[in-house]
């Protein structure tokens, strides 16, 4: 499988990213506005692209580039899976130059993925951290209120 690895996405691979999420349970209520704003704020950004330049695989990275990096987003298109194309998004970030020196690296997943990224060390043996998170209220009525239209 020939692919390029890409640190920015033309217009064209933009609105592939924006197929690949519209497949998936997760994204599917992702908007081109809002993943530009969002491509446009994220740090660091991998995308895999074939030979006719069509996005095939994406991740990206949050981080301060000294005590953490979170990746977001690591997407493989369903025709491409597979193929080890998620093994290369993976080993992009892990071997990033920017995230060489940085203390930590974490990543949010299904338990099925579990085991794929223990391959490169992530581990859920967290001692006793708790992952919180809190819903930003404007941004659920907004959805709410878009998706009644």
């Amino acid at each position: 499988m020939m692919y390029q690895v890409v640190a920015n996405l033309t217009d064209n691979q933009i609105s592939d990213l924006l197929n690949l999420y519209k497949n998936e349970f997760w994204s599917n209520k992702r908007t081109h506005e809002d993943v530009i704003q969002m491509l446009g704020a994220s740090d660091i950004i991998i995308g895999l692209v074939d030979e006719n330049e069509q996005l095939i695989g994406f991740t990206r990275v949050l981080t301060d580039f000294v005590y953490r990096a979170t990746i977001y987003d690591v997407i493989v298109k369903p025709s491409h899976r597979k193929m080890g194309l998620g093994n290369v998004l993976i080993n992009e970030v892990v071997k990033h130059p920017k995230l060489a020196s940085v203390e930590q690296i974490t990543l949010y997943c299904l338990p099925e993925m579990i085991p794929f990224y223990e391959r490169w060390g992530f581990t859920t043996n967290v001692g006793e951290l708790q992952l919180m998170f809190r819903k930003n209220q404007f941004f659920a009525e907004n959805i709410y209120t878009s998706n009644k239209n």
